[in-house]
């Protein structure tokens, strides 16, 4: 851990993070956007996102996994079965890379190998949280899926001045990206437990699959789900799964502080690759894979 005599220093740095995201939120109505996917993990895209004006970006291992090809991955989900084995110096380097072109008022939470629910050990200690401090890093973007690894995992943050974004997960998802919680209730009760922990921001994994749903609306169940961890915390409160150009202005209705978006940004930057390079070739515009 930490040298106790920077204690209340790693508490300083910890307090300046938050206030870019308080300030986030009020500068943009209430609700702000955390950029992710291909936005935060290529310094290019994080830069247009920043300039058209985002305050919020999220680099993570999954992500940079398939950004990288690692073992020849192609989508999200196969890029989960081996997030754990992207090396963490190459974290660091993305890191550095967005902290650059982004400035320093930009929120920077990063997802790292140990982070996650694991299903292989990961050699990760004190150092690698140092380092990810100093390469500019904000926060540390978390889906631990039990209450004793996340109580360890803020601790070893807060000691280095990061923040903790944390999630709750219906035990029903295909991954368990947070702590389980199946009703409304539980997921309040969940919610004031984490912040108790000290959690910093409390996210609700809503990428779950529902029938009967109008375009452009969210499941009524995802809505009562968020209003219970709305109201049950005072700290951000974030949304992650499932979130478009069609929905997004449902869940800006919710009360939550934060919409997590990825996988759309991912979307329209392979449709709009395709389609620009099929007119060069003259070719049909391809249907690509996600």
């Amino acid at each position: 851990m930490m040298n106790d005599f920077q204690s209340a220093d790693m508490e300083r740095r910890r307090e300046h993070a938050m206030a870019k995201v308080w300030n986030a939120i009020n500068d943009h109505g209430g609700t702000t956007l955390l950029s992710t996917g291909i936005t935060a993990d290529d310094a290019r895209l994080a830069k247009a996102v920043v300039d058209a004006g985002v305050r919020m970006l999220e680099p993570n291992h999954p992500a940079i996994a398939l950004a990288r090809g690692l073992h020849g991955v192609k989508d999200m989900h196969n890029a989960e079965a081996v997030r754990h084995e992207l090396d963490l110096t190459e974290i660091d380097r993305v890191v550095q890379g967005v902290r650059a072109v982004a400035g320093p008022d930009v929120f920077v939470t990063v997802g790292i190998p140990g982070g996650f629910t694991e299903l292989q050990p990961v050699d990760l200690g004190e150092r690698h949280f140092y380092d990810l401090a100093r390469a500019g890093a904000d926060g540390l973007h978390t889906h631990k899926s039990c209450f004793q690894d996340l109580d360890a995992w803020v601790a070893m943050a807060h000691s280095h001045g990061l923040t903790v974004d944390a999630y709750i997960a219906h035990p029903d998802d295909r991954h368990p990206f947070g702590i389980p919680a199946g009703t409304p209730e539980e997921v309040a009760a969940v919610a004031r437990r984490m912040e108790d922990q000290g959690v910093d921001m409390i996210g609700l994994m809503t990428g779950m699959s529902y029938g009967g749903t109008e375009a452009g609306d969210i499941p009524g169940e995802i809505k009562e789900r968020l209003a219970a961890l709305t109201e049950a915390v005072s700290v951000p409160t974030l949304a992650e799964g499932g979130i478009n150009a069609d929905n997004y202005h449902a869940f800006r209705g919710t009360g939550v502080h934060v919409i997590v978006v990825g996988t759309s940004f991912d979307d329209v930057a392979r449709r709009a690759v395709a389609e620009t390079a099929s007119k060069y070739i003259g070719t049909a515009v391809p249907v690509p894979s996600s």
